[in-house]
């Protein structure tokens, strides 16, 4: 519910931003479900670099595509234990065999394309490790090392949740390379979602807790 707070916003808040029972404002979206409000007070943002790691939220970004990401939040879980969490050799030598099995595994999305690109993006992943100096392209060795090469100079500051970004210059850039080198489901809007949950920009907006007002 928005209602006045110690806070520099008067009553009620700007859209997009919700005064939580525990007196923390958080962006609407995660504010009343638990497992949503967990996830952005405790991992969303956070910086992410390693491989695996990247790996990991740049395939469930691709489940999440026209889905909600408390959907695919809820089955993280049972997605790690399909996917060998997320171990991009492991998931490279998937078979045909085993696409089939995802497809009738319990507790994950079984849409074949997501699981095939999946697969598709492991694969990408391992080849990323031989890049050396290629024209046009960042000097990368890994995954991590390519993604957060696309951060921006400048973060968005959206007031309201109007003016919060589906991408930016950076999120193009990086969905265009992505494809080039053979990933599947990069499309902007859900590289701009990537960078967003592993720390490489920022599209809080402005007078959450944790992207509060600065002080005149």
């Amino acid at each position: 519910m928005n209602t006045s707070c110690d806070c520099p916003f008067p009553s009620p808040l700007p859209v997009g931003l919700t005064l939580c029972d525990d007196g923390l404002v958080r962006p609407t979206w995660a504010s009343h479900d638990v497992l949503l409000r967990d996830y952005y007070d405790t991992e969303w943002g956070y910086p992410i670099h390693d491989e695996a790691g990247v790996f990991e939220r740049l395939a469930l970004e691709g489940f999440q595509a026209g889905l909600s990401w408390r959907t695919v939040l809820a089955k993280r879980d049972a997605f790690r234990a399909a996917f060998a969490g997320f171990l991009p050799d492991v998931v490279a030598a998937f078979t045909d065999a085993d696409v089939e099995r995802l497809t009738r595994t319990e507790g994950i999305i079984r849409n074949r394309r997501k699981i095939e690109a999946a697969v598709a993006n492991a694969r990408a992943t391992l080849a990323l490790r031989t890049c050396r100096d290629e024209p046009d392209s960042p000097t990368v060795h890994h995954l991590g090392e390519l993604v957060w090469s696309y951060r921006p100079e400048v973060d968005p500051r959206p007031t309201c949740a109007h003016e919060v970004p589906s991408f930016i210059p950076e999120s193009r850039a990086l969905a265009a390379d992505l494809k080039a080198r053979g990933f599947r489901f990069v499309g902007p809007t859900t590289m701009l979602a990537l960078m967003a949950a592993i720390g490489i920009v920022n599209t809080d907006i402005v007078g959450t807790h944790k992207r509060p007002i600065p002080s005149p």
